[in-house]
């Protein structure tokens, strides 16, 4: 019997290791066997991104389809196509503008201290010199190098990248990183040494520091310069690409600098005659406004915001433990997609509710406006209301009417809609300094509130009462109209 069972137990090792060979062996061989099977990739499900809601691919009938009572004859009726896309619920506010605003505080901030570091220690300091006791030596930049990996243990594109290194050039950012493994000391009594403290007060070299002088801060109080709060970006003009015939592509990426704190005087140059000062000083800083919509931006600015929000995130799925894919580019909505998202799914409304009039069964109004000739205060705001209030549309957008008109990408052209395209229609001309603004403000009576009514202001321009929010283009295929989770009504 136990010769039998032996017997089998070798049968069995046979027959398992025949079975490990013909694995290893197919393994080993082309696993597409000669066919035509495409590159692998992951299966891709869309991330919506936090605060944005989808708004479904659909055509649906742009232009003014009731009375063009202003006479302005600029929006005739077509139709048109657009494809999906994510767009903020609500308009951009002002908490969340801060946290562009202080991130590019901070980064201006730990620049100027890596210079001075530099000017200090040079550009190849020892680790002695770095360990010693003085802060400025925590914000020395980081060099694209490994110094603590063994040269046998680099790879090929580390020994590249040190034998090409010349040093830190600070024209050029690809040279060296900064550091933020260290805080930020802000306040004045707790600076840790004197080389510190001339970076941040502007003895080190004339002309730089971070704070205003006395003479010129409202009561004398430490003011932080919001000037040298500046963005530095890259930009591709897709329309010098298509008009130029060169074949360099560094003629059509342009660098810019822009510096991105809003208009806080917006409030005052706006209104001549009128006490709105407590606007000004309060309204983009306090934490009473963090959930109200950010104003006093320009067109160049929302459009700044939009590429650093790309950016953040993006350096975010850089950092995962299993690196995540690049995600689509945040921007300004066309016009046609902010008709098509303000309509909610609506054929031919006169407002984002459907309409035609501005107010419910109740007598309450439904959007944040200047009704009954002037009576600002009858809509229950005097000003701006909070970025999520009165009811949503159907595609679960707040505030497409009212509250703050917004910046769109396109440029204004009276005639544009006899000629722009019935996909995705989009009218962008470098030349053209006027830009659409759509959805009317806390300021402007009901006609502005329609959702087919064009308006524009120059890209330069600052207002109280402009704002903007964002969309990021759905990749793929979504599920359409008529199964969008997002319709409440």
């Amino acid at each position: 019997m136990g010769f039998k069972l032996n017997k089998i137990n070798l049968s069995l090792k046979k027959i398992l290791l025949f079975f490990v060979l013909t694995t290893f062996i197919v393994s080993c061989s082309k696993s597409d066997r000669g066919e035509l099977t495409g590159t692998q990739a992951k299966k891709f499900f869309p991330d919506k991104p936090t605060g944005m809601t989808l708004v479904p691919s659909g055509s649906y009938l742009m232009g003014m389809s009731d009375d063009d009572m202003a006479q302005l004859q600029n929006a005739p009726v077509s139709t048109v196509s657009i494809k999906a896309f994510y767009m903020d619920e609500t308009e951009i506010t002002n908490g969340e503008y801060r946290q562009f605003v202080n991130w590019v505080r901070d980064s201006v901030v730990r620049d100027a201290l890596a210079k001075r570091t530099i000017f200090d220690l040079g550009e190849a300091p020892s680790q002695e010199d770095l360990d010693k006791d003085n802060s400025i030596n925590q914000f020395y930049p980081k060099y694209e190098i490994a110094e603590d990996i063994a040269d046998e243990d680099k790879g090929g594109y580390i020994l590249y990248k040190e034998d090409n290194l010349i040093g830190i050039d600070f024209s050029d950012k690809n040279t060296y990183v900064l550091n933020y493994n260290n805080d930020l000391i802000w306040e004045r009594d707790n600076y840790p040494d004197l080389a510190y403290a001339q970076v941040m007060e502007g003895e080190f070299e004339e002309g730089t520091g971070f704070f205003l002088p006395k003479e010129e801060s409202f009561n004398g109080e430490r003011t932080f310069n919001t000037k040298k709060i500046e963005y530095t970006y890259t930009t591709f003009d897709a329309e010098s690409a298509i008009e130029s015939n060169s074949e360099s592509r560094k003629n059509f990426f342009k660098e810019k600098s822009l510096a991105i704190y809003p208009d806080t005087t917006a409030w005052i140059k706006d209104f001549s005659y009128s006490y709105n000062e407590p606007m000004h000083n309060d309204y983009f800083w306090h934490d009473a406004y963090a959930d109200y919509p950010v104003v006093g931006v320009s067109w160049e600015q929302a459009k700044a915001f939009a590429h650093w929000r790309t950016m953040y995130k993006n350096q975010y799925q850089r950092t995962k433990r299993k690196k995540g894919q690049r995600v689509a580019s945040f921007r300004l909505p066309s016009e046609a997609e902010w008709e098509y998202a303000a309509r909610g799914g609506l054929e031919s409304a006169t407002y984002p509710w459907g309409g035609p009039y501005t107010i419910d069964s109740k007598g309450c109004f439904l959007a944040n406006f200047k009704p009954n000739r002037g009576d600002y205060a009858s809509d229950n705001a005097l000003y701006t209301v909070e970025s999520k209030s009165y009811w949503p549309n159907d595609f679960g957008l707040y505030n497409m009417s009212g509250n703050v008109s917004e910046w769109t990408e396109s440029s204004y052209d009276k005639g544009s809609y006899n000629f722009d395209s019935g996909l995705n229609p989009n009218i962008s001309d470098s030349t053209n300094l006027r830009k659409v603004v759509r959805g009317g403000s806390w300021k402007d009576v009901a006609y502005f509130l329609r959702v087919s009514s064009r308006d524009y202001e120059y890209k330069d321009e600052k207002r109280s009462y402009i704002g903007f929010r964002t969309v990021q283009d759905y990749l793929g295929e979504d599920i359409g109209l008529n199964q969008n989770p997002n319709k409440i009504f």
